[in-house]
């Protein structure tokens, strides 16, 4: 899964000896990540290059004088995209000195310390599950510690993963972002600053091929259709009432049929909605997308049932 960092924000700072250096605003797929110095970023580079070698980006180069304005933001620049460019690589990705270092400016930035603590994971049905963490464990730690305590296999992990998600008044609440291997979940729900924001479980895939993979196992199985049902609750799937019908008829299969036969009922609907929308506008006969001034962004999430519509 594709993840973008920026800094839209660097300052200033005096050190201990009264020496000015300058502070990194990190941001990963929109919410800060950490802030960091040059200086950490340049050590953290050497460490990854005496394993990696020479196929690793450009880092800018130290001065020795004083910067001017538009070197600064010039820096700023390369830094960003280094950071882009450091994380397209997967073997890169899973190595312990670009993890070990990242778990370290997170836990800094947020003056967090490595203890043992409780998170609550927000379930697809809306429970909660409670399990025993250490604050520096990295998303993809807490992800196998969940999956242990409700039954999923190990081999089914990479299909599901977490997410930050703000709980809003009526039951009814927003997916933020999907954490990413390297980040950790409590500090980053520490740091969202958002009321009432939890850590939720939920499937990414949106491959609907992919679908027939998790039918062997009863807890994927169900994660996936409580999590059907949910959106639908909540609107982010609307079917027809002939598909209501059908989906309150599933009510008396097993947890496998139901989910297979609702993920085949959500996909039609993806299919009506396409057929309708075709029709309103022709231009997409001959083309994948939707005139200019009339877009319409389908997000569709199969077995969950997520159908949303934004427009630009």
């Amino acid at each position: 899964m594709k993840m973008h960092f920026c800094i839209p924000v660097s300052q200033q700072r005096l050190d201990r000896l009264g020496g000015r250096y300058v502070l990194y605003s990190v941001y990963l797929d929109g919410y800060l990540f950490c802030r960091v110095r040059y200086s950490q970023l340049h050590r953290w580079n050497e460490q990854l290059r005496r394993v990696f070698g020479n196929c690793l980006p450009p880092f800018p180069p130290k001065y020795y004088l004083a910067m001017t304005a538009s070197m600064a933001n010039e820096r700023r620049d390369q830094l960003e995209q280094y950071l882009q460019n450091v994380t397209v690589d997967p073997n890169m990705l899973r190595s312990d000195v670009f993890v070990d270092f990242l778990k370290l400016v997170q836990l800094d930035t947020f003056s967090i310390t490595t203890k043992t603590a409780s998170l609550d994971i927000f379930l697809p049905d809306g429970r909660n599950i409670q399990v025993e963490i250490l604050t520096s464990d990295t998303a993809e730690r807490v992800l196998e510690v969940v999956s242990h305590k409700i039954g999923l296999c190990q081999e089914l992990l990479g299909y599901f993963g977490l997410f930050l998600i703000q709980c809003c008044k009526e039951g009814k609440f927003s997916v933020m972002k999907k954490l990413v291997d390297f980040e950790l979940p409590y500090v980053s729900l520490q740091s969202a600053k958002v009321e009432d924001c939890k850590v939720g479980l939920r499937k990414w895939y949106m491959d609907p091929s992919l679908d027939s993979v998790l039918m062997d196992s009863a807890a994927a199985v169900a994660l996936i259709y409580m999590q059907a049902v949910q959106d639908m609750e909540k609107e982010w799937a609307k079917p027809t009432q002939v598909q209501r019908q059908k989906l309150e008829a599933l009510q008396k299969e097993d947890n496998q049929t139901k989910a297979f036969l609702l993920s085949s009922c959500l996909k039609k609907m993806i299919s009506e909605k396409m057929v309708k929308l075709a029709a309103e506008n022709p231009e997409m006969k001959d083309s994948c997308f939707l005139p200019r001034n009339k877009i319409e962004i389908i997000k569709v999430d199969c077995v969950f049932g997520t159908i949303m519509e934004e427009d630009l």
